[in-house]
């Protein structure tokens, strides 16, 4: 046989190799649970699909048109706080009213192999392809007419930044690999010093976001990181350091794990009700297109939420070869499914100040992202999700703005980031459109605070001191008969 037959064969079980990956992947799975079943408090979970390869619908961006703005709820006004930004994504307001934006991408890979290129190819085709512009900008709106004026890069020279929180004096921007701290004082244009490290941090890998928030007490910090793979692919060593969220101490340095078991948490935020940590996580893919729902937790400490080897509470994932760890039946369930797929980002509660109306005055406001992998399409909006009195997730949740879709597989955009301004508007960053959005409720009052939710403890039955104690009659008031 010639050398050039032998290439024509060869070529040819290339092309039917090829078209049969491609016809499995343009196949996929289509959802055909109605979408309202499975989000909530209780969503309805389907049976798992595991798929060899995974469906693949991307929404193609296209951006927005002059005048063009999503589509907002009843009673709400939209407009460009800024825009012509180089993928914008997280937000972080300042106490004088100044916006800072992170503009920056993944890092750039080394190598990686044909599974590399494929993620590369597919998440260029989604908007989020390219080199890093690796800034923090700094946004003003100095006449109050909702748009910033004013805008200037404050640091470059970053390493995919994602994090943004300030206090005291001090800006904290997480870059995907470490946790740096930025002398840096309101109003001025730049810091006015060189950063100091406070961390390091697990690198890159699938899921590269390293964001953060500081606590109430202004005292630690707290820095979500996501997982590298979607099931402990590479094995759970290189999953170390990873799929968590971590606990810094400012005074001492000191760092703890906080929570794990969390494939990728995002948005942070502290519940007004109890001060307690929530955030939003990604799940994992290849199950169908039904699973595995994204959701809105609490975090208490010590929490486990298992992943790679559950999901939603008490669901194993088959797929998952590892052995078991010892505190898998201490697995805690989410507070509330906000749909499978859609790439849950940004987290903001309502907070004294918001001025979005009584109806939004009492819950968490959520950016989904938008899945590239689920058929129908699902996210691409920023939605409310109502708390009762008590600080718990209730009900479904409702759109604040949506508009994204264009109905024939293309997305102008797609919301990344939420964030209170000084005015009480939400800031929503569309980061493959490069706009920053300002959503606002004409004639609606700033809302005053959340009551805090509160309860009395349990007196104590006895008392002990040193090697004495005191009991009350009914301790030892007994009759003992002779017999």
């Amino acid at each position: 046989m010639s050398i050039l037959k032998k290439l024509g064969i060869a070529l040819l079980v290339i092309i039917v190799i090829l078209g049969i990956v491609f016809f499995f992947v343009s196949r996929g799975d289509t959802a055909d649970i109605p979408f309202d079943e499975v989000v909530g408090t209780d969503p309805r979970l389907d049976e798992p699909d595991a798929e060899t390869f995974p469906t693949i619908a991307i929404a193609e961006p296209i951006g927005w048109q002059e005048g063009e703005v999503p589509d907002a709820a009843e009673g709400f006004q939209v407009q460009r706080f800024a825009d012509g930004l180089d993928h914008p994504r997280t937000l972080q307001a300042l106490p004088n009213g100044d916006i800072l934006v992170s503009l920056t991408r993944a890092p750039a890979k080394d190598g990686g192999g044909l599974t590399a290129w494929i993620a590369d190819l597919l998440m260029s085709r989604a908007g989020a392809g390219g080199e890093s512009p690796n800034q923090v900008v700094l946004l003003r709106d100095g006449n109050g007419d909702g748009i910033a004026e004013t805008r200037q890069v404050l640091i470059d020279g970053l390493d995919s930044p994602s994090g943004l929180a300030w206090t005291d004096g001090t800006l904290y921007v997480a870059n995907h690999d470490e946790v740096l701290a930025f002398p840096y004082e309101l109003g001025a244009d730049a810091p006015s010093g060189e950063a100091v490290k406070v961390a390091d941090l697990a690198p890159a890998g699938g899921h590269w976001m390293r964001n953060l928030a500081i606590h109430p007490d202004g005292d630690r910090l707290y820095v979500a990181v996501g997982s590298d793979t979607n099931i402990g692919d590479k094995g759970m060593e290189a999953e170390e350091g990873r799929a968590l969220i971590w606990e810094i101490d400012l005074a001492s340095g000191t760092q703890r794990m906080f929570a794990g078991g969390l494939r990728n948490a995002n948005g942070l935020d502290f519940s007004p009700w109890s001060g307690e940590l929530w955030t939003t996580v990604n799940e994992r893919d290849m199950l169908g297109s039904d699973l595995v729902p994204d959701y809105l937790t609490n975090v208490p400490i010590g929490a486990q939420y298992g992943w790679p080897w559950v999901y939603w509470g008490d669901n194993f994932d088959r797929r998952v070869k590892y052995p078991y760890p010892s505190y898998i039946n201490y697995i805690r369930t989410p507070e509330y499914a906000l749909g499978p797929h859609v790439a849950a980002l940004g987290l903001v509660f309502s907070r004294e100040g918001a001025a979005l109306g009584e109806g939004f005055s009492s819950g968490a406001f959520i950016a989904r992202h938008g899945s590239w992998n689920r058929k129908p399409p699902s996210g691409y909006d920023v939605v409310y999700v109502p708390f009762d009195d008590r600080g718990n997730p209730t009900g479904q949740p409702i759109e604040v703005l949506g508009g994204f879709l264009t109905g024939d597989g293309k997305t102008r955009g797609r919301p990344t980031w939420v964030e209170w301004a000084g005015d009480g508007s939400l800031l929503v960053s569309d980061d493959t459109a490069g706009i920053i959005w300002r959503v606002s409720a004409p004639g609606a009052t700033p809302q005053g605070a959340i009551e805090r939710v509160t309860g009395r403890s349990l007196p104590p039955q006895r008392e002990l001191r040193g090697q004495a104690a005191t009991f009350s009659g009914e301790d030892f008031a007994r009759e003992v008969t002779v017999d």
